[in-house]
């Protein structure tokens, strides 16, 4: 592709995304689920981003390992408290580690059994497919409220696994390739891999935090966490390690040490809001791609061989949550059994499963069959488990508040207060009696004191809600009082230095308000 044809190429991504970002804002369709309905749509129907890119291979191994995957860890476990991981270790670790070799092992045994591929072959595919990748789901459960503990698990299990996923694909493919396959060897290469990628993180975020505490310019530390979200991968990579668990490790590092230690308030906060937006639009890629990538009649054509693996891989799934769950609770707060279904439902797969099997050499014995298998079960945990997600935490009672009335008499609120602002703008113009008005203004009024006797109703039920209604109120209030003062400064009206000490005092606001968030 030329230099051009990538730039046109962003550039309808782009256009692709803003499109879908807009149709889901209206519809309460789960933002990354739409982009890979997108996508089997460009794929259907031949749209323009086709035409630009040709035969060109879009998601390619390189652009989602090098380009892709460290920012997307290095976002979520910047993200993610120490103290929560902490309080969660061991239903995270059995899961991560233990429960990722046994559904490994599950799988690639049901579809040896099942299909008839050979062994080793069949485990390789239950490693690639044992990353999860749970985006839309966690989107879905801060969108929903759902418990804080059981998002900590879900996203903190993501965050290792694919570490643990990918080192054990890359032994069993070794032991393929060079058929020498030796499980105690295995074991200690693969401890040796997960350590050194640990230490590697560790060091870069380590020494990063402490250039960040000698320099307070936003710019020029948003560019060092963006340094050392790139460097910790690439460097473990180098030295043969995990890049994946380097990066998360760095990640945390600079989250939970860097950003308290070596940043302002106004730094933190900056960094956050430009993270936010690095994984919105990774995301947002990684998903339009799949789409894209995944060709929707071949996933036709080979529907039963799918629905195999994918049943392979949820018994593999099922086991290991329904064991390793109270396993853990025996070594810290046991999980509640109501959360099994959602750790089960709620392990989809995505970037990192498709990335490892395209990584497979060009002549691969069964490198088809497995590139569509994963495509088929990837898309399937993206759509009907991502889709379904919602009615499984309502009918488990898992949601903050079960009442969707509660949603739409807010909505009816603004509405109602759109439709008084415009009675009384038309009162002002004389467009009305003032027999009219004073009719209209009383139904107004009856009305919204009605919706505000439902909305207490539920709030008083779930004080949760009005949590929520605060922080986001306050945010609010703080970027208004923050353009106040902007204004200020560029009429003259507030000097420069005041306006400094005005800001620091907002961004500590803000500050405590983001962290509440995550």
């Amino acid at each position: 592709m030329t230099t051009t044809a990538i730039v046109e190429l962003f550039l309808l991504l782009l256009l692709a995304i803003s499109a879908v970002a807009l149709i889901t804002s209206r519809w309460k369709i789960p933002y990354t689920i739409a982009l890979v309905f997108a996508g089997f749509a460009i794929d259907l129907f031949h749209v323009p981003i086709k035409e630009v890119v040709g035969n060109a291979q879009l998601l390619t191994p390189e652009i989602i390992f090098v380009l892709f995957l460290p920012a997307l860890l290095f976002e979520s476990a910047l993200n993610i408290e120490i103290s929560q991981l902490r309080k969660n270790f061991w239903p995270i670790i059995l899961l991560a580690i233990i429960g990722v070799a046994a559904a490994s092992a599950i799988t690639g045994f049901a579809v040896h059994q099942l299909l008839g591929l050979p062994i080793l072959t069949a485990l390789l595919f239950g490693a690639l497919i044992s990353a999860t990748d749970p985006i839309a789901v966690i989107a879905l459960f801060r969108d929903l409220g759902v418990n804080k503990r059981l998002a900590v698990i879900v996203e903190g299990e993501s965050l290792f696994n694919d570490g643990t996923a990918a080192v054990a694909f890359q032994l069993i493919l070794a032991g393929i390739l060079t058929s020498q396959f030796d499980a105690v060897t295995g074991t200690g290469t693969f401890l040796l891999v997960v350590i050194g990628g640990a230490a590697i993180g560790l060091l870069i975020g380590y020494s990063a935090s402490k250039i960040t505490a000698f320099v307070d310019e936003p710019r020029i530390e948003i560019t060092l966490t963006t340094i050392v979200a790139y460097s910790s991968y690439l460097a473990a990579e180098h030295f043969h390690v995990s890049g994946v668990i380097a990066t998360v490790v760095a990640g945390l590092v600079v989250g939970n040490y860097g950003v308290q230690a070596g940043m302002s308030p106004r730094t933190r906060v900056a960094v956050w809001h430009f993270w936010e937006y690095v994984a919105f639009l990774v995301n947002s890629l990684v998903f339009l791609l799949i789409g894209i990538e995944v060709h929707v009649s071949t996933i036709f054509e080979s529907w039963w061989t799918i629905l195999i693996a994918t049943a392979a891989v949820l018994l593999g799934r099922i086991l290991v949550v329904y064991v390793l769950s109270p396993l853990s609770g025996r070594f810290g707060e046991p999980i509640p059994s109501r959360w099994n279904p959602v750790l089960v439902w709620g392990g989809l797969h995505g970037s990192v499963s498709i990335a490892l099997a395209l990584s497979l050499p060009q002549n691969f014995p069964h490198r088809e069959t497995l590139l569509t298998l994963c495509f088929g079960v990837v898309s399937f945990s993206i759509v009907v488990q991502g889709l379904t997600m919602k009615p499984l935490l309502k009918a488990l009672g898992l949601l903050v508040h079960e009442d969707e009335s509660y949603a739409t008499n807010k909505a009816r609120q603004l509405t109602l207060s759109a439709a008084r602002n415009e009675l009384d703008h038309l009162n002002q113009m004389h467009a009305v009696s003032p027999a009219v008005y004073d009719k209209l203004t009383k139904d107004l009024e009856q009305k919204a004191s009605n919706l505000a006797a439902s909305i207490e109703a539920v709030q008083q039920s779930t004080p949760a809600l009005i949590d929520e209604e605060i922080r986001q109120a306050k945010l609010r209030l703080l970027s208004a009082e923050r353009a106040a003062l902007q204004r200020g400064v560029i009429e003259g009206l507030i000097s420069n230095e005041v306006n400094e000490t005005l800001l620091a005092e907002s961004a500590e606001d803000l500050d405590r308000l983001s962290r509440n968030q995550h």
